[in-house]
């Protein structure tokens, strides 16, 4: 890797009309910029002085509304951006003008971005949209939306399954906590009227499922709405991975992760969606809750859990589909289409890589994605792969750059080289002291997939089946 003298020059930029307000910092080899867009984002950008004609447009992660800072990121490391400086690429990218479930702000931002880099080094001979979680949504809105200004894109750990099967997703094991552990308490899974309200539901659940861990029969209970997530039984690197039937084990490490679910993504996140969709944009009426955990990995483990606790799970999961349903808000169904259900529709190369141990987007959101971009007859621009680890996002420099290097090997070639193998052999090339974890692995279906490539399959409460 070469070395790169970073010599900062402070200048004053001029404001124009069109374009951001500038504050460029020249070095004698690289150039680095930052400023602020006309939205009030703040944008990053690092060009090498042997710039290889690539541009690479990165999109960040959910930020929470109020979070303090909200810098701009072009690189989804330190060590990435190092990289493929000296590799010779352009790195780019913008805060959004606001945080939490921000696509209205995040899209237009990275655009301008884009813009704004033209304006300065001039046309890339390429350009690459790349992102990771939520940045993964807004790298395929890019990619599906404005797809003229991109000539491929990669999604890491991304939000896939895109915003209306997310947040389905995540109303189901609060769901099925609330109606197991406390049929009786009052406590609201959507439509809060504020923060404070559901932080205070939040807390609510919390206590009664931090109740429910110390028995038996609260522990299967758990595992139960667990498995309605796909929340794997190895999700975190600090945990020690369970043996294949040590269900205990693997209950303790769902808990971890559910009760992290409770605390932000369910309640608090949920409520910021809510305030930008105008009202409920999640449903589970007309679910059934007994096919839904038959079609889960985590069967085996329930049933077990179930059995070693005395338990009748048929009796658990027809009290769940009888329970009282939470319908959506149609206002807010069409807000979340129009703004995050993705169509599928791909007219440049896409690839995906996900872990396998991901509690918070679980794997099965690839085949989600992969189901649409089939139905909208992408299914030959799209390849996804897969990193044997635990966690979220967590892949090495090299896996998330090899990556990179296959997409830019589609464009190339025509023809993806996408294997386990190809993969592993270009991490190890890029990182040589990492190991390289490419698998062959094939997810299972997501629980409640919603796209706007299956018009007359998709039923939402409100009849509103068409985008």
């Amino acid at each position: 890797m070469r070395l790169r003298t970073r010599i900062a020059l402070l200048t004053v930029a001029a404001v124009c009309a069109t374009t951001a307000v500038a504050s460029p910092v020249q070095a004698a080899t690289d150039t680095h910029l930052e400023g602020e867009l006309p939205s009030g984002a703040a944008y990053l950008m690092d060009v090498p002085a042997d710039w290889n004609g690539t541009v690479l447009l990165y999109s960040h992660g959910y930020r929470p509304a109020g979070a303090p800072g909200n810098p701009a990121q072009n690189a989804p490391s330190t060590d990435t951006l190092t990289r493929l400086l000296a590799a010779g690429y352009a790195l780019i990218g913008s805060s959004y003008a606001t945080q939490g479930w921000a696509v209205t702000d995040a899209v237009p931002d990275q655009l301008a971005t884009l813009d704004l880099f033209t304006e300065r080094f001039g046309a890339a001979r390429r350009t690459l949209a790349w992102g990771t979680s939520y940045g993964g949504l807004v790298t395929t809105m890019l990619a599906e939306r404005h797809a003229d200004r991109f000539d491929g894109s990669l999604s890491m750990c991304g939000l896939v399954q895109g915003g209306a099967a997310n947040w389905n997703s995540t109303l189901d094991p609060v769901f099925a906590l609330k109606t197991l552990l406390a049929p009786a308490a009052v406590i609201p899974l959507a439509g809060f009227a504020d923060q404070a309200a559901a932080r205070r539901a939040a807390s609510a659940l919390a206590a009664k499922t931090a109740a429910a861990q110390e028995t038996a029969q609260g522990r299967a209970r758990i595992a139960l709405a667990a498995a309605l997530h796909n929340i794997p039984g190895h999700n975190d690197p600090t945990q020690t991975e369970p043996g294949p039937t040590d269900w205990q084990a693997q209950q303790a490490n769902q808990y971890a992760a559910l009760t992290g679910l409770i605390q932000l993504p369910a309640f608090s996140w949920r409520q910021e969606a809510e305030s930008r969709a105008g009202g409920n944009m999640s449903w589970n009426t007309g679910v059934d809750y007994t096919a839904m955990l038959g079609r889960s990995p985590l069967y085996k483990e329930v049933s077990e859990l179930y059995r070693e606790a005395g338990l009748s799970l048929r009796t658990d999961l027809a009290a769940l589909n009888r329970a009282p349903r939470i319908p959506a808000d149609a206002p807010a169904v069409r807000w979340m289409r129009h703004t995050s259900v993705f169509s599928g529709r791909l007219t440049d190369p896409q690839l995906n890589i996900h872990t396998t141990g991901d509690a918070l987007i679980p794997v099965q959101a690839e085949s989600a994605y992969r189901r649409a971009a089939a139905a909208a007859g992408s299914g030959p621009l799209l390849s996804q792969a897969y990193v044997d680890a635990p966690g979220h996002c967590t892949f090495t420099s090299g896996e998330m750059i090899g990556a990179l290097h296959t997409l830019e090997h589609r464009l190339d070639t025509g023809r993806w080289d996408a294997s386990p193998e190809a993969l592993n052999s270009r991490a190890r090339r890029e990182d040589p002291a990492a190991a390289a974890r490419y698998l062959h692995y094939r997810p299972t279906l997501y629980p409640r997939p919603h796209d706007l490539a299956h018009p007359a399959g998709v039923r939402t409460p409100s009849g509103d089946a068409r985008p």
